[in-house]
């Protein structure tokens, strides 16, 4: 079994194909080692990271996997799910209601603005990557046309709070908090029930073993299951060493055992995972997988190639304007004019780091993605400061991060491209 799974072959094609995410994994140890941080607080700032951030990585699976490449135009949905957060704000909605006011809202708008998206990319098939940057900078200048003139002139608002001294236009920033500072949708979602990372970590191993068990079971009535009896082996092992390693974490005197995770927050996106599942086993899914293996063989079974792609940028819009939401209500601020600048680069960033190309992408992918780039965010500032007397150099090396890993993958692309044209 062991020969199996560590012959050279075998590990070989595992670095290759993870050698982005290797790479990100050595750096943030070096990081780690680095910065000197405490390890609860890069924790703390990690499950942070991981509950804001991976709904919105998540909702770039399907373009990818429709053909459609990394979606730039996320930033499109981003700000449908801001339009949708300033409604609510003015009209002084709180709590779970506001939150919920908000994805309603946000819904009708990201669909029409998905539609009309999905219509350009399927004006411009083959350069949706460089069209979704564009019409994120277009769709941008109306966002600002909107908000700095239209309100308080076109549309008028008389919260003083929102709008700027003059009455013309929205303020830089737009506390979530409510009006008094105890309210608004500030971690609306997040704050509902927070669990003990280590009692999360205990319940979804023991869930884990009886999904193994299950599956042991059948592969011993000889019936059809996905993985070999060694994986299932694996994973009772595995879920096992967490089982104790979390019960002594939790019986010991450490910080540890007082990390904990916004339960509500990790069931939604643990929600969408099975979304993203569901629809690919489903006929809309199955389209969406023939697209983007080749347009015409999908049209020659029948498939309305335009429709299938509207669609697909439609949910990856919807999904990116709720994403927003919980970004936002975790940060508990919103920068009105900047908060869904750096969403699509950030997001596409964390997905390429976690191991997908602009044509294949996995769960796995995003949550992995998501993890790694975090970690560089959290121990890059300190990192820099210790290693060159400079945080700023942290901030630096954030931002090649970001472009360099986008640029890199969009590359490789093109050379995959053109190896296969010349076979």
């Amino acid at each position: 079994m062991l020969a199996r799974f560590f012959n050279k072959a075998s590990i070989k094609q595992l670095v290759l194909s993870n050698i982005v995410s290797i790479i990100f994994i050595a750096l943030s140890l070096i990081g780690m080692m680095l910065s000197e941080l405490n390890s609860v607080y890069i924790f703390n700032e990690l499950i942070n990271r991981i509950s804001r951030n991976s709904f919105l990585v998540l909702s770039l699976l399907i373009p990818i996997l429709a053909g459609l490449g990394l979606n730039f135009g996320l930033v499109i949905g981003a700000m449908a799910g801001q339009l949708s957060i300033i409604a609510v704000t003015y009209w002084q909605v709180e709590g779970i209601i506001g939150f919920l006011l908000c994805i309603i809202l946000a819904l009708p708008i990201s669909i029409l603005l998905g539609y009309l998206t999905g219509r350009l990319f399927n004006a411009t098939k083959g350069q949706e990557m460089i069209a979704g940057l564009i019409v994120s900078f277009f769709a941008n200048g109306l966002y600002q046309f909107l908000l700095l003139v239209m309100v308080g002139t076109a549309i008028p608002m008389s919260n003083n709070v929102m709008i700027k001294p003059d009455g013309i236009g929205l303020r830089n920033t737009i506390a979530l908090n409510g009006v008094n500072g105890n309210g608004g949708i500030k971690y609306a979602l997040d704050g509902i029930f927070r669990l003990n990372l280590f009692y999360f970590i205990i319940i979804l191993a023991v869930l884990l073993i009886i999904y193994s068990l299950y599956n042991l079971e059948r592969i011993k009535k000889d019936r059809i299951v996905k993985k070999s009896k060694e994986t299932y082996i694996v994973y009772v092992v595995a879920s096992i060493v967490l089982i104790v390693i979390s019960v002594l974490i939790l019986l010991g005197d450490n910080m540890y055992k007082n990390l904990k995770i916004p339960l509500i927050t990790w069931i939604v996106i643990a929600v969408l995972c099975l979304f993203n599942k569901l629809i690919m086993r489903t006929k809309i899914g199955q389209n969406f997988r023939t697209v983007g293996h080749s347009q015409h063989i999908a049209k020659v079974a029948g498939i309305n190639v335009n429709r299938t792609r509207i669609q697909a940028v439609i949910i990856s819009t919807v999904l990116a304007s709720w994403g927003q939401i919980i970004f936002l209500q975790n940060i508990g601020t919103m920068n009105t004019y900047g908060s869904h600048m750096q969403v699509a680069m950030f997001s596409i960033a964390a997905i390429l780091i976690g191991g997908a190309s602009v044509t294949n992408a996995k769960i796995s992918h995003a949550i992995t993605g998501v993890v790694l780039f975090h970690m560089i965010f959290i121990v890059s500032p300190t990192a820099g400061k210790a290693l060159f007397g400079d945080a700023q150099i942290g901030e630096f090396f954030r931002a090649f991060v970001v472009y360099g890993v986008i640029g890199v993958s969009l590359g490789l692309h093109a050379w995959k491209k053109y190896k296969l044209g010349k076979m």
